[in-house]
């Protein structure tokens, strides 16, 4: 995997006889897209293992309506559909079942798919050309654009675990140099969590009015500033409200990048969604390092305050790297959505280029798809009115359209349809009963961890910070993991349901055994790391497998549902864990263990399994 994203981040080579010098050399006539699809790739790498490359045409039903008529000719005793060449006229056999799948007539069909009457009533002019561009992309796949998108939207994914941990690590230095109970400075992690709210909503909001580029590098920005002005704070409240800010802008990070990166990826890639994940126990891992170097080597009054100035100045780094060095496309679906339709076709254009492939797709074909004609479109024309495109209209989205419609997730008539059959209702029900369960048990013992440390017998003032380095470096090979077991057909451990109520139980043992055993320092590290791997396992396959539960018209609702509940209930953490008053952390590490385990019970309730399944 490691060799694959090397090679790919450098200057590709195109595959045998593709010459590829120009941004033009990348469009191809739709008579020769199935030479360039996915399902080609597929059957190719079935034949050099072995397989049959070629489809059996004669065992395939064919369906084919009377708007496949514009991709090629019936034959007049079969009705099967010829080819005919687009220069001469003249009529070159039989269409294979590839060619069939790039006619005018299939991918109309294709994009209207999913509606009682197979016509495409109900489906908007912006989502068929979306289906229609995902498809463009699938048939590019992985490559080096996309392997670049994936260490960039991951330095999102390292920030935001870099400042949870960052933030855990700097509160016993707090406590001494602020005079305040070891109980009551667990409040300063309820700022950060505040912020993370806010950043959740109002980024995931704003990456679709003002776009993902900006979204996408300002979240990093605002970060890195509050986190740098943090280390000068003057005073406990002035901490709290700049780790507010700072989380605020990383709050951004998981629904931006994750986005971004999903409406770049190609389906047959969807498992990286959860190999993404990695970045979170490395930017952990990062983060201990740091503090290792400073906290516990410094006086309690510089150490904190140096350690939370360098992450801050790596943080801004990051943002560099984002803004100066990559040359990020904006998302192809937030240019539809605006109307800017010839741009959204140029980023796929650009796309293909930049892996060494090439590409079907334009303009006038999304028209085409879309409907019978077509008519000129001026993208420069910034109303709101919709515009004629044969009788669809192609409307572009306006600001207040937009965030109705984040809002609308939250309303009845969009939540009812999660509820419409019993199953349904029930998967919903448990999915997001994970999620709130899950977003309270895991800060309850990962963001006090340093303060339970620190009450070992046998531990030194460096020795919790050196404990959290071994703990978060055993996150790592949880989330890699976890990218093979959701694709694995093993029995009880594999698929997305079976691998995340493995590491559910897992964690919940993990945590009462901390509680019963964990008594010296040499325990508490090897129950620690126990947590650091399964729950790295945990978050990666939830946060791959709640989206693809729940079919496209209530995706959105289900999932913000479940995001806004995980981090509500973050918030509540810190004030659990306050009145508790247990500074060795017993009380509340068991109600964590208390709250995976019923997340374990949620998930043996589940009666979806995804993996091999197609997105909806």
């Amino acid at each position: 995997m490691l060799r694959t994203i090397s090679t790919l981040w450098k200057q590709p080579l195109p595959p045998p006889g593709v010459v590829i010098n120009t941004i033009e050399d990348v469009l191809i006539p739709l008579e020769e897209a199935h030479l360039h699809s996915h399902s080609y790739r597929s059957r190719l790498e079935v034949a050099s293992l072995g397989g049959t490359a070629e489809v059996n045409d004669d065992t395939q039903k064919d369906d084919e309506d009377e708007d496949d008529i514009e991709g090629g000719d019936h034959h007049e005793a079969t009705g099967m559909l010829l080819r005919r060449s687009g220069s001469s006229g003249e009529l070159l056999g039989m269409m294979t079942a590839a060619e069939r799948e790039y006619t005018i007539g299939s991918l109309r069909r294709e994009v209207r798919r999913g509606k009682p009457d197979g016509k495409g009533r109900g489906w908007s002019d912006y989502e068929m050309k979306s289906r229609l561009v995902n498809k463009a992309i699938q048939d590019i796949g992985m490559g080096r654009y996309n392997w670049q998108l994936f260490v960039l939207c991951g330095l999102g994914w390292f920030a935001d675990n870099l400042w949870m941990q960052g933030v855990s690590l700097t509160l016993p230095s707090l406590s001494i140099e602020f005079n305040i109970p070891e109980t009551t400075i667990r409040y300063t992690t309820s700022s950060l969590f505040l912020g993370l709210c806010l950043g959740s909503v109002i980024w995931g909001i704003g990456s679709d009015v003002i776009g993902r580029r900006i979204a996408f590098n300002a979240t990093l920005l605002i970060t890195s500033l509050f986190g740098i002005a943090s280390a000068f704070s003057p005073n406990w409240p002035a901490l709290c409200l700049l780790y507010s800010a700072l989380g605020f802008g990383v709050g951004g990070n998981l629904p931006v990048d994750g986005a971004l990166f999903l409406e770049f990826l190609p389906d047959a890639s969807s498992s990286l969604l959860t190999l993404l994940s990695v970045w979170w126990p490395i930017g952990q891992f990062f983060s201990s390092i740091v503090a290792w170097v400073f906290i516990a080597h410094w006086p309690a009054d510089e150490g904190w305050r140096y350690f939370v100035f360098v992450i801050g100045a790596i943080t801004f780094a990051m943002f560099v790297t984002r803004f100066f060095v990559f040359d990020l496309f904006e998302s192809p679906k937030f240019l539809l959505s605006k109307g800017r339709q010839r741009e959204a076709v140029a980023v796929v254009h650009g796309i293909a280029f930049r892996n060494g492939k090439k590409t079907w797709i334009t303009s006038e074909l999304l028209d085409i798809i879309a409907d019978d004609t077509t008519t000129h479109i001026d993208e420069d024309d910034d109303d709101d009115e919709p515009v004629m495109v044969g009788h669809y209209h192609q409307t572009r989205l306006s600001t207040a359209a937009i965030i109705k419609s984040h809002f609308n997730s939250f309303s009845t008539a969009r939540l009812k349809p999660l509820f419409a059959s019993r199953k349904l209702g029930a998967t919903t029900t448990l999915i997001w009963f994970i999620w709130a369960t899950i977003g309270m048990g895991y800060p309850l013992f990962n963001a006090f961890l340093p303060q339970y440390l620190s009450h070992s017998p046998s531990s030194s003032p460096s020795s919790p910070y050196f404990s959290i380095v071994i703990y978060s470096l055993t996150g790592i090979p949880g989330s890699v993991l976890a990218y093979y077991l959701v694709d694995s057909p093993l029995p009880l451990l594999g698929g997305r349901k079976g691998t995340l109520a493995a590491s559910t139980l897992v964690s919940a043992l993990g945590l009462f055994a901390f509680v019963k055993w964990g008594k010296s320092e040499v325990l508490q590290v090897v129950f620690s790391c126990v947590e650091a791997f399964s729950q790295n396992i945990m978050y990666g396959v939830l946060y791959a497998f709640t989206p693809e539960i729940f079919p496209a018209p209530v995706r959105g609702a289900a999932v913000g549902v479940a995001s806004f509940l995980n981090r509500i209930m973050g918030l509540m953490a810190p004030v659990v864990a306050a009145r508790m008053g247990d500074g060795k952390g017993d009380g509340p590490v068991m109600v964590a263990g208390v709250l995976i385990l019923a997340a374990f019970g949620a998930v043996v309730g589940l009666r979806v399994e995804t993996r091999g399944g197609q997105r909806l």
